[in-house]
């Protein structure tokens, strides 16, 4: 490893690098790397939600444990880490975002929420704070100097890239922050770890929502917004009833099972969540088919850009050919599973142009299953 390895744009060598530092491998590694610059580095670590010792249950981010694990990797590198309580900033823009969205029938991106909030406000203020020339993050995104200034790009290793979470990074953070990470495999990150003998270098990396550890967000979203528990119909686009269930948390657009309907001709989707009137309906996977969405509060990256682009509507998504049109993303054919609450990321290649939060969509009425 060489200080080469760390991407500074211009050098920044024995200057101040902050690293925002979760406890896992991959900031674990961006710090080393940050560290073999020769420039002065800090790790951060922010305390926002110990659900892991709540639960019993260690791998959530930030809990008790992955700030022990930060702070043994920060004194093996011999650099200072500290620890700061954003527990109440964080339920706010995150926790209480999430219930409220499901309530209002929308499927929520928390980690979109949470790099807006917390990670790429909060970190951003403390870092300057602290005198640095940059912050860098263990995100899977590259960070790209182009004509006009630095451009968002997707990540190498395409299984472990994170940029659609990243759309709403501003032209300002993109100014200041570092991603080390962006143009290696991930087992090559754990042979680093490994290789500078940190302690999380087979750590698992976390597969749920930080907060939600065992996965079972609905009891979440129940224990903060109680009336969450309130049932109501199933319907078909007819308007009759076929069903019950045992609240709109418990459904998104696009899902298939949990409906427990028999006897219908087809397999049934939820196309639709009516918050007003507590009804989930529901149709023939066609009625899923949307030819386009109207997306709010758009965060642009590549202003002036013409050209072809592909939209991403969901994080496990393929980006499909589409146009943007004033505030509607338009797809050349018709895309299934979009669904309010989410976002939709416009790229040019593997260059992030923006995106914006999905607020509702227009069916394609002449799409076939």
């Amino acid at each position: 490893m060489t200080p080469a390895d760390f991407q500074l744009e211009p050098p920044l060598s024995a200057r101040r690098i902050v690293v925002a530092m979760s406890g896992g491998v991959d900031s674990s590694v961006v710090a080393a790397l940050a560290a073999a610059t020769g420039a002065e580095t800090i790790g951060v670590t922010l305390q926002l939600y110990d659900h892991g010792e709540a639960v019993g249950r260690a791998g959530s981010c930030c809990a008790g444990r992955d700030i022990r694990d930060a702070r043994a990797v920060c004194d093996r590198l011999g650099i200072a880490h500290y620890v700061f309580d954003h527990e109440s900033s964080f339920r706010e823009t995150v926790i209480d975002d999430f219930a409220d969205e499901y309530l209002a029938g929308r499927t929520p991106i928390p980690c979109v929420k949470c790099n807006m909030g917390p990670k790429f406000t909060d970190l951003f203020k403390l870092a300057r704070d602290l005198g640095a020339d940059c912050l860098a993050t263990g995100h899977y995104v590259r960070r790209v100097m182009g004509a006009a200034g630095a451009e968002l790009h997707r990540a190498v290793d395409p299984a472990r890239d994170q940029s659609y979470f990243l759309f709403a990074t501003t032209r300002d953070q993109l100014d200041f922050l570092r991603f080390p990470l962006g143009g290696m495999e991930k087992a090559r990150v754990r042979a680093l770890a490994a290789e500078l003998g940190l302690g999380v270098a087979g750590k698992p990396d976390s597969q749920d929502i930080c907060f939600v550890p065992d996965g079972d967000y609905a009891s979440l979203v129940k224990k903060l917004r109680p009336e969450a528990e309130n049932g109501g119909e199933i319907v078909d686009e007819a308007g009759r009833v076929l069903g019950m269930h045992r609240g709109l948390i418990h459904f998104t657009v696009g899902q298939r099972r949990g409906l427990e309907i028999g006897g219908t001709p087809e397999p049934l989707y939820v196309i639709r969540l009516d918050p007003a009137s507590r009804q989930v309906v529901v149709g023939p996977r066609r009625a899923l088919a949307v030819q386009a969405a109207r997306i709010e509060n758009i965060n642009w990256l590549g202003a002036g850009f013409a050209g072809a682009v592909t939209a991403k509507v969901r994080s496990l998504a393929k980006p499909v050919p589409a146009r943007l049109e004033g505030d509607r993303v338009v797809f050349d054919s018709p895309e299934y599973g979009v669904a309010p609450g989410q976002a939709a990321v416009l790229y040019a290649g593997d260059r992030v142009l923006g995106g914006g939060w999905i607020a509702e969509t227009e069916r394609a009425e002449m799409a076939t299953a």
